[in-house]
């Protein structure tokens, strides 16, 4: 009961700083919970009609329980953003819980969007990222400790453990975005052309290939 209470403390803590240093527009209204299925391309949501608002708009319990890992990188991430909880429209935060098998890893990403906080609930991880004089910033990071990545900026987490990790992270954004460096590069639709990454990662085609290979969607 008390490590519950303490998460929800540090959870409020987020919220707080998130939204004092929300990145998305201002709201000019008490709220605009998002009609996703309006068809309509705006910065954002159009807003649901008041009348059809319900506490549904605004709860979700997908961070509750660990996520199954089941990939090759070692790690799920459960987002919980304005695709999830259709109230965060406007608001400028949204959350997500990132699970860690051992030894596993978040691989090296941006948020385009949003600033992300860090906290631990079960683990030890080694986290950084990288500034754009190429250093990196990095460090072990433990179970109820905190660590931010500047937005925009490349970084990653990686359990280094023998058991499994977890953590909650914070972002100042309703949709963060997120690209993955390997992913956005060799499986982008239409394809980087080969020519471009043998050139920039100055190895042969062999090479791009098996990482493409390697990469490619799982067909079911």
């Amino acid at each position: 009961m008390q490590e519950m209470a303490g998460i929800v403390k540090y959870l409020v803590i987020f919220t707080v700083i998130s939204s004092a240093l929300a990145y998305d527009p201002d709201m000019l209204q008490d709220l605009c919970v998002a009609n996703t299925h309006a068809g309509i391309k705006v910065n954002g949501f159009t807003c649901k009609a008041e009348g059809n608002v319900t506490e549904a708009d605004f709860f979700f319990d997908g961070l509750a329980k660990p996520g199954k890992v089941n990939n090759s990188v070692g790690s799920l991430v459960t987002g919980a953003n304005v695709e999830k909880i259709p109230g965060l429209n406007t608001l400028g935060v949204s959350l997500s819980r990132i699970d860690y098998a051992p030894a596993g890893l978040n691989p090296p990403h941006t948020h385009p969007r949003a600033t992300e906080m860090i906290f631990v609930l079960e683990g030890e991880l080694d986290v950084g990222f990288i500034t754009t004089a190429n250093k990196l910033i990095s460090k072990t990071v433990k179970k109820g400790e905190v660590f931010v990545f500047p937005r925009g900026l490349v970084h990653f987490q990686k359990n280094n453990g023998d058991r499994e990790a977890s953590v909650v992270a914070a972002f100042n954004s309703q949709l963060p975005g997120t690209q993955s460096i390997a992913m956005t590069l060799f499986t982008s639709t239409p394809a980087v052309p080969d020519n471009v990454l043998t050139k920039a990662f100055q190895v042969g085609t062999k090479e791009i290939d098996k990482i493409k290979t390697k990469l490619a969607p799982k067909k079911s």
